[in-house]
């Protein structure tokens, strides 16, 4: 299968591209850069340099592609979360960028289009499991952009193809930026559980995520959420986190505290998503590799040597 991917070189788009390449696709990723071009050239990926607010480029680049993947996204980082404005290139990505990609996927004869999302989406619900049916609640405005990508993708399904939406919980992995930031914070004491800690995280490790990403190519459209077998609570993801990683304990932050420091954050942080990942389970044949933040800390730990770097 002749397979573009949007955002090649990011934290997904990597280990992503391996897998395809491993599984005989042939890959055309979008690279800025020669430096990120000869890392998809290692990889066995062909690179093109394309903007993706370009319609015209993108229409271009997909045509021909039996499949278009995008993961391309623009997460700030942990000291910029709370502003609005440092979410602008992603708003931007899932918005612009989804329909460009969408229209040349269309327009180039692609049968499967698959996107990235995210579970921050569902409302709250305590203990119970969350299935892809479950109710959404916008809980900052930086998700709206969210909802737009999954009705584009959802288009592409309309015109009698394949449109997955692949819903992501949270991301962590020895290569992702996000955890070696959190970690660094950790062993500042400067990370905390906010509040009593009790809402559920679902978190998904990135090498599990990119196999998620290359069984996607063969199921039928819909929305698939993509997480762990055990989801935790706030809590003890933090305590998994500083165990395994061997760094100090997490403190307990105030609830009004926490929302004083992060801003709009902090209500998805707030938010108890305990999500199933049953349906693609079953639609594919995929399991993760890490069932928990327990083992997936720990393989963070091997990498990272025991949190010491």
């Amino acid at each position: 299968m002749r397979v573009f991917v949007a955002g090649a070189t990011g934290v997904l788009g990597q280990p992503t591209v391996k897998l395809l390449v491993v599984s005989e696709h042939e890959v055309i990723g979008t690279a800025r850069g020669e430096e990120n071009a000869r890392l998809l050239r290692s990889l066995g990926a062909t690179p093109v340099s394309i903007d993706l607010f370009d319609a015209d480029a993108v229409k271009e680049a997909v045509a021909g592609c039996d499949a278009v993947v995008h993961l391309a996204t623009k997460i700030p980082p942990l000291t910029k979360m709370r502003s609005r404005k440092a979410w602008l290139e992603n708003d931007r990505l899932r918005t612009e960028a989804t329909k460009n990609l969408v229209d040349g996927a269309l327009a180039g004869g692609a049968h499967t289009f698959v996107g990235e999302s995210i579970t921050f989406t569902y409302a709250s619900a305590g203990d119970r499991w969350l299935d892809e049916n479950a109710p959404m609640k916008l809980a900052w405005t930086a998700l709206d952009s969210a909802v737009e990508l999954e009705r584009e993708v959802r288009r592409f399904g309309g015109a009698g193809k394949s449109g997955v939406i692949l819903r992501f919980g949270l991301f962590y992995a020895p290569y992702a930026a996000s955890t070696i930031d959190t970690a660094k914070m950790m062993r500042r004491r400067m990370f905390g559980i906010i509040g009593k800690g009790e809402n559920y995280f679902s978190s998904i490790h990135v090498d599990d995520a990119a196999a998620a990403v290359v069984a996607a190519l063969r199921v039928p459209s819909g929305a698939y959420n993509i997480v762990e077998d055990e989801p935790v609570s706030q809590a003890e993801y933090a305590r998994a986190m500083s165990t395994e990683l061997h760094l100090p304990k997490p403190m307990h932050v105030p609830t009004f505290l926490g929302k004083l420091i992060l801003g709009g954050p902090a209500n998805y942080l707030l938010n108890s998503g305990r999500v199933s990942n049953k349906k693609f389970k079953d639609a594919t044949g995929w399991s993760p590799k890490y069932p928990s933040v327990h083992q997936g800390f720990r393989e963070v730990a091997d990498v990272l040597g025991n949190g010491r770097h």
